[in-house]
């Protein structure tokens, strides 16, 4: 072999070994990376959400807000593997305004999906005899991500409300006694249209000619309606109660309704109404004529239908029964009146109740 042979051999076995140890050092640096990556998504990956929560992104979250919120009910170690696997998506929370569910057992990466592509998860708000509109206002706002102020602004814009035949004075009247579902990012104009739309769906065409036939709008009867139900519990007397309001209105007399004194006096613990025409203020029916200006509590569809299913009669007096059952001893006369006052004031006398 002559020495050119030689040297081209041993050049030729030398690149081989260079281009060995290159191949050796790519292969093991990318199974260093491999590992590396594996254990940081292994440590992203890994764990379960310890419990069942709603996590809220908020208008304009940062990831940092995001993190927050979840350890609140999640835990801080929890938390940050979600919100760093939001930033590894990209993810513009802006556009994620909203409130998500997170189930017990749920991975960091399910969760992370959940939060960034998912749906929200709806809440539920139930109506059940709210006597003050700011009260019901204060407590719808608590589960929305808006104030008190905001549904109240809405409320008490007479533009928004005349849609539904009302007033702002007679705005509770608009929230029916039901369940509603929304999402949490819900706007309060979305709020109000949707309990406006369940409005507009109980009063049909027929409910609204049967008003017409009592001589009341819907409105009149959702005020008529709330008196009731502050007056009686008992579903099977309350069309009758409402017909003895009718007939005191069809005959131009006071309904001198002892709920709407209290109601007047802010004081709904009181129970023995003695002095109700010392008591100011324009809901009092014993100083004014005709129904106030609006509802005194929500109400419900079964009390409207009582109203306005309520067979006719001649009752313009009631007084509660003596056996405090709940329910009522109407009359026609004043003197029957007094008599059903007598024994139930006796009854009162007795327990002292003042």
């Amino acid at each position: 072999m002559t020495d050119n042979k030689k040297k081209n051999k041993s050049k030729a076995s030398k690149e081989t070994r260079r281009q060995r140890q290159r191949l050796a050092i790519i292969i093991s640096s990318l199974v260093a990376l491999a590992i590396v990556v594996f254990a940081i998504m292994y440590f992203l990956l890994s764990g379960m959400a310890p419990s069942s929560a709603i996590v809220r992104i908020p208008a304009n979250a940062s990831n940092e807000q995001l993190c927050d919120s979840m350890a609140k009910y999640l835990g801080d170690g929890y938390a940050k593997k979600v919100s760093r696997l939001v930033k590894l998506r990209g993810t513009d929370l802006d556009k994620r305004h909203g409130a998500y569910l997170i189930e017990a057992g749920m991975s960091p990466f399910n969760a992370m999906r959940r939060l960034t592509s998912g749906p929200q998860e709806p809440l539920t708000i139930t109506i059940n005899g709210f006597r003050l509109l700011p009260v019901l206002e204060e407590k719808v706002a608590a589960r929305f991500d808006f104030s008190q102020d905001d549904i109240a602004g809405v409320l008490a814009d007479p533009n928004k409300l005349k849609e539904y035949g009302l007033t702002p004075e007679q705005a509770l009247a608009l929230f029916i006694n039901d369940s509603y579902q929304f999402y949490w990012n819900a706007t309060p104009d979305e709020v109000v249209k949707k309990v406006g739309a369940h409005y507009n769906d109980v009063w049909t065409p027929e409910r609204k000619k049967k008003a017409e036939a009592l001589g009341l709008s819907p409105a009149e009867v959702m005020i008529l309606a709330s008196i009731v139900d502050e007056e009686s519990n008992k579903l099977d007397e309350k069309g009758a109660i409402g017909r003895l309001y009718i007939n005191r209105l069809q005959r131009g007399m006071k309904l001198e309704a002892d709920p709407t004194v209290r109601y007047a006096g802010g004081d709904f613990t009181v129970k023995r109404i003695v002095k109700p025409r010392e008591v100011p203020g324009r809901y009092n029916t014993y100083l004014y004529p005709g129904l106030p200006p609006g509802p005194i509590r929500t109400t419900s569809t079964e009390t409207i239908d009582a109203i306005l299913d309520s067979a006719p009669h001649n009752y313009i007096f009631m007084c509660a029964k003596e056996d405090f059952s709940g329910y009522h001893n109407f009359a026609a006369t004043y003197q029957e009146h007094q008599a059903n006052a007598r024994r139930y004031k006796r009854e009162l006398d007795r327990r002292g109740i003042y």
